[in-house]
């Protein structure tokens, strides 16, 4: 077994970890970054449908710092600077990643990833992708900066210890077939979320060790499972513009997105039931807990009541063209049914009672929650190293100087749309700038 020396041990390859080992490389360091899995950034190449969502133009402080396509409904008005990507988080993850992404914001972020050689592009909904939509030009630009920063990469290592070393000084960290030393230690090895990428939580224990609370762990970001038959029929079914709310036991909202919507076999998955997954993934108990979409979010009940009578005198047709045209057939058929409206009846025929039951149906179709699919499918990880342990400005353990903590494995998790890699990004990026030469 091996003692070679470096400046700087990094664990985890993944956005963080990377961003990490090349920045401290770049400033002269020796370093050297230990991947569990046999190829790095995996989960990178997994994210956005593959197409890897960078950021979100809400953070830039300026709309031209993305060369690319921007959509035509993006105007400036939607750069909001570093509060809008801290507005995506807790408040406490929030306050904790400012230092970070004052460091390195999106504009500087997309400065480097285009300088880098990869262009980048704004859609409508103010995510920045890769112009080319490939995750693998990401990684192949952030391997390329790690390779040419010097940065010694080894995959099939992961980590199993990292333990202080009063004699050299530092610290040891142990693989299975090596054993590495260094002053410094990043510890970057994500959280829970898609495990079979690598990440089965390997670094609560090792942040453990050196007297850290991890905060219980629960999947983020992750499609969710309902106690509807009906929604398995509309399987494959996309709603491109719905309010989600969910309600607790109480009948009380405890989350609200709007966004697009997708039928599942289990229940529901999308950006907005993505966004509103955290809550009910981390309740102890969903008896009495729902979903509530609002299919027609820009028109108050009142509204779509008026529309629907004023329809109905336009001449002899069937109830089901009362409701909006935009809507699949399926779900039009069923929201009839959850009215207990024959499918058969004319318009005129339709009872105030009735009509009423069919915009409340429009306006918050419900179906009670059952679940959620898990770590399995889960995009990030709710929970793990307490922040108050780490030092913001510098990302190291309070209680452990020497180690810093970064990405996943800390109790940070945000909405969907880019924030999550933009976090990784910048405390990457902080942590490979604050190490001491």
């Amino acid at each position: 077994m091996t003692h070679e020396s470096f400046d700087v041990i990094v664990a985890g390859a993944g956005a963080a970890g990377l961003f990490a080992a090349f920045t401290a490389a770049e400033r002269g360091l020796k370093v050297i970054l230990l991947e569990k899995n046999r190829r790095p950034g995996v989960k990178i190449l997994m994210s956005g449908g593959t197409r890897c969502n960078l950021t979100n133009a809400r953070g830039l402080r300026r709309l031209e710092a993305v060369t690319g396509p921007t959509d035509p409904a993006i105007s400036p008005a939607i750069c909001q600077g570093v509060r809008a990507i801290q507005a995506a988080f807790s408040p406490e993850a929030g306050r904790f990643l400012g230092p970070s992404l004052k460091a390195f914001d999106v504009d500087q972020t997309i400065g480097w990833f285009e300088s880098a050689g990869l262009r980048t592009k704004i859609e409508a909904n103010g995510k920045i992708f890769p112009a080319s939509d490939r995750a693998t030009d990401v990684l192949n630009v952030l391997l390329r900066a790690t390779e040419k920063a010097g940065v010694r990469l080894l995959t099939n290592h992961p980590v199993l210890s990292i333990d202080r070393s009063v004699s050299h000084d530092g610290f040891v960290v142990k693989t299975p077939t090596d054993s590495f030393i260094a002053r410094q230690v990043i510890l970057a090895t994500g959280g829970k979320s898609f495990p079979g990428s690598g990440t089965t939580g390997d670094g609560y224990g090792m942040a453990a060790a050196f007297g850290h609370s991890i905060v219980p762990t629960r999947p983020a970001l992750v499609p969710v499972r309902v106690q509807a038959n009906w929604v398995n029929e509309l399987k494959g079914l996309t709603l491109p513009d719905v309010v989600v709310k969910v309600m607790d036991a109480e009948k009380m909202l405890v989350d609200q997105r709007r966004e697009a919507v997708l039928f599942a076999h289990f229940g529901l998955t999308g950006p907005a039931i993505l966004d509103v997954s955290r809550l009910p993934a981390r309740a102890a108990e969903l008896a009495g807990w729902s979903l509530e979409l609002d299919l027609v979010p820009d028109r108050r009940p009142e509204q779509v009541e008026e529309e629907m009578i004023a329809r109905s005198r336009q001449g002899r047709m069937g109830v089901g063209r009362l409701l909006p045209e935009e809507l699949p057939a399926r779900l039009r058929d069923h929201l009839l049914e959850s009215a207990a409206i024959p499918h058969g009846m004319a318009a005129a025929e339709l009872s105030k009672e009735k009509r009423r039951a069919l915009v409340a149906a429009l306006k918050g179709l419900k179906m009670p929650l059952a679940g959620t699919l898990g770590f399995e499918k889960a995009e990030v990880t709710s929970g793990g190293v307490a922040l108050a342990e780490v030092d913001p400005k510098t990302l190291e353990s309070r209680f452990c100087p020497g180690l810093q903590l970064i990405g996943e494995v800390l109790d940070i998790d945000g909405r969907i749309g880019g924030y999550n890699f933009q976090a990784a990004w910048s405390m990457g990026r902080m942590a490979g700038m604050v190490i001491k030469r």
